[in-house]
């Protein structure tokens, strides 16, 4: 498949799998932190969306949330357990969108793996607060949209593409399947 810009002289498409878009999805997620989570994704027109922050993503791709029991999230994924994640690294780069299928624990071990100190705010009573949930998304399929070498050779390659009258911008996209 081709990006749909057919004035890209370079190679601007590439499919990731396992490996490859785990070690992808780590490099967004590590720069961008939190993401947009979304519930309720075939049970409304709208999907249920609030910010969320990752707190780990394990060596299978897996996501990893603390979650109040008591949130909106947590009582429609029983009810829907399809979500979408999208995250943003930067203005201009490290975009993905992530399908997959959340399940919610009280598993004391991830909570303890996953704790930090700064999660009190949420969590008043702090690590062994009865509401904590543990938020895990097996990923199902996405799609990523990033530069091949960093903003500021892709800011050049943009700004020579402009004076030259050719499209010479960085990028590479593609989707990510494990």
């Amino acid at each position: 498949m081709d990006s749909i810009n057919q004035n890209q002289p370079e190679k601007n498409h590439e499919d990731l799998h396992a490996r490859e878009a785990i070690k992808k999805i780590k490099e967004i997620v590590d720069k961008a932190q939190t993401c947009f989570f979304c519930t309720a994704v075939h049970e409304t027109d709208t999907l249920a969306t609030r910010p969320m922050s990752v707190q780990q993503v394990d060596d299978d791709g897996n996501f990893w949330f603390l979650s109040a029991s008591d949130s909106h999230k947590n009582a429609e994924i029983p009810v829907d357990s399809a979500v979408r994640l999208f995250f943003q690294g930067s203005p201009h780069s490290d975009f993905l969108a992530i399908n997959g299928t959340a399940s919610v624990s009280r598993d004391k071990a991830k909570i303890h793996e996953l704790w930090e100190p700064i999660l009190k705010t949420w969590f008043t009573d702090g690590i062994d607060d009865a509401r904590i949930t543990v938020i895990k998304v097996v990923p199902t399929d996405g799609y990523y949209w990033d530069n091949k070498h960093g903003n500021a050779v892709a800011g050049v390659k943009m700004m020579i593409g402009a004076a030259m009258g050719k499209t010479l911008d960085d990028s590479i996209e593609g989707k990510v399947s494990l």
